[in-house]
């Protein structure tokens, strides 16, 4: 089971939540604080995760998950509504960079990622989430105010006061102004492919990177449990990492191949159908005479 299907699993699933994304960090500036529980050392990681309530109304939620050396189990340290999340910074709209900042309302955290393909994913997943929980927000919203705005005239001619034809629009108007709507998380310093609509390939080569960069350091701390055996040792283990990276190309060539190949059947299937409704469309005609 995958870190990420272990939080989702011990922490999020048991509260009626889904998680989206996680992305494991490290702070740019480390803080010092003592009095928090550590392992042996002090050491721990630190995982930031986006979830959703399975609950309506949802509510998007950013938690702060950390892992203590020696430890299987994982806390939940601290969690914000997207209401407070203000701005999300990609510090270098040029390239790809493991950093990234999240302001919240008296809070401003500054992260590194483990690598520059997670903290894509994350940045990604998030823009999304957040764009999709906005408008659903201002439909909402707005939906309000319409049904308050309708029956604003009713509320005014209740009662045995005699209705003003001028109080009525009044009210409507300041009604109207009385509405503002929700402020948005602001994305700024982002790739254009991170907040682009067309997203759906870029997700994926990020996921495919994220999965080979952990397959990467998973062989590497496997390297560096085992017991040093010499230069030969070093290079079995290199040839065998280089062998792995080299199947996973292949294995993904070949799926890109059969779908090239799907695609292409599809699309004879396609002509052929089309031939046969032309075809029977005018034998329809001919002897419809």
């Amino acid at each position: 089971m995958s870190i990420q299907s272990a939080i989702n699993k011990e922490l999020f699933t048991p509260r009626d939540e889904r998680m989206l994304v996680a992305v494991e960090v490290s702070r740019r500036k480390r803080k010092r604080m003592s009095f928090l529980p550590t392992g042996a050392g002090g050491d721990y990681n630190t995982f930031i995760c986006v979830s959703v309530t399975n609950t309506r109304p949802h509510q998007l939620l950013i938690t702060k998950v950390k892992q203590f050396g020696g430890s299987s189990t994982f806390t939940k340290r601290t969690q914000w509504t997207v209401e407070k999340l203000r701005q999300v910074n990609g510090i270098n709209p040029n390239k790809d960079c493991p950093e990234f900042d999240l302001v919240f309302d008296g809070a401003v955290d500054q992260w590194v990622a483990s690598s520059s393909a997670e903290k894509c994913l994350f940045v990604q997943i998030l823009y999304h989430a957040c764009k999709t929980y906005w408008e659903g927000k201002v439909g909402s919203l707005g939906k309000v105010v319409r049904q308050r705005s309708q029956s604003a005239p009713l509320e005014v001619g209740a009662g045995p006061s005699v209705p003003s034809p001028v109080s009525a629009p009044r009210t409507l108007q300041s009604r109207r102004k009385s509405y503002v709507p929700p402020r948005q998380t602001e994305f700024i310093n982002c790739q254009p492919k991170l907040t682009a609509e067309a997203c759906t390939m870029n997700l994926v080569i990020f996921r495919c990177k994220v999965f080979m960069n952990r397959l990467k350091n998973r062989m590497v701390a496997n390297k560096s449990r085992s017991p040093a055996r010499g230069q030969p040792g070093q290079c079995v283990t290199g040839s065998t990492l280089g062998n792995v990276v080299h199947r996973m190309n292949v294995a993904l060539g070949e799926r890109g191949d059969k779908l090239s190949h799907a695609e292409d059947k599809t699309v004879e299937l396609m002509h052929k159908a089309q031939q046969f409704a032309d075809t029977a469309h005018t034998l329809a005609l001919k002897y419809s005479k």
